[in-house]
């Protein structure tokens, strides 16, 4: 089975294991296979967690091999991704987002992937939005779309954890954003997701527009 490091090898049965290298197979012969193939992964193979390795289940990484198989490279491989995520259903998506970066290695992918990250991005779907700020949007998402899909976890509830590359393209604007958002929170008197305060502290110029709040004493404050 081919695997990388950003797909876990799934440990399939005897028929499951069959099923994927014949399918796999298929894919490589014939491109368009994969439009039946792909939603066929979870009951060929089985819907549960991977053993030690969260956050994956097995018909998310038998799918990222059946894409990790295509022929296709570049914008056309963008273009038959964008299709089958746009048509999937939300593990079939789930699946196509968590395959960017496996993809992009060596596939020649480029940009071709931020229209996928992008639709994520604008769903409520907190699976999906997690799923889109993998490392293949950490390395290519400009900055200014990159901040607002922060902005955008912290609304929906993602943790910050689940966030690819927030260490290094945390800036000063972005702790701004997260700043302005926690002063809203506090003057309303709502708490402020714990995980905000240690991106904002990184900028010591920034806190200074909630310290004033913290000062007051108000109760959902932590920072």
């Amino acid at each position: 089975m081919m695997t990388t490091s950003y797909v876990p090898g799934p440990d399939l049965g005897e028929a499951g294991a069959r099923w994927l290298k014949a399918s796999t197979e298929r894919v490589r012969e014939d491109e368009a296979a994969l439009a039946a193939l792909f939603p066929a992964a979870g009951r060929a193979c089985g819907r549960g967690p991977i053993p030690g390795e969260p956050g994956w289940t097995v018909d998310q990484a038998v799918r990222a091999e059946l894409l990790l198989a295509l022929p296709s490279t570049g914008a056309p491989l963008g273009r038959t991704l964008f299709e089958l995520y746009a048509h999937g259903d939300a593990a079939e998506r789930l699946a196509v987002l968590k395959a960017l970066p496996a993809l992009a290695a060596g596939r020649a992918l480029g940009d071709a992937g931020l229209p996928i990250v992008r639709d994520a991005l604008r769903t409520n779907d907190a699976r999906l939005v997690a799923a889109a700020l993998g490392p293949y949007a950490a390395e290519h998402l400009p900055d200014h779309s990159y901040r607002q899909a922060v902005l955008k976890c912290v609304f929906i509830g993602v943790p910050l954890s689940a966030v690819a590359g927030l260490d290094r393209r945390a800036d000063e604007e972005l702790a701004r954003m997260l700043a302005d958002y926690a002063q809203e929170r506090l003057m309303a008197g709502r708490e402020v997701p714990p995980d905000v305060w240690p991106l904002v502290e990184r900028h010591p110029a920034v806190l200074t527009k909630v310290r004033a709040l913290l000062a007051e004493g108000h109760p959902h404050a932590s920072a």
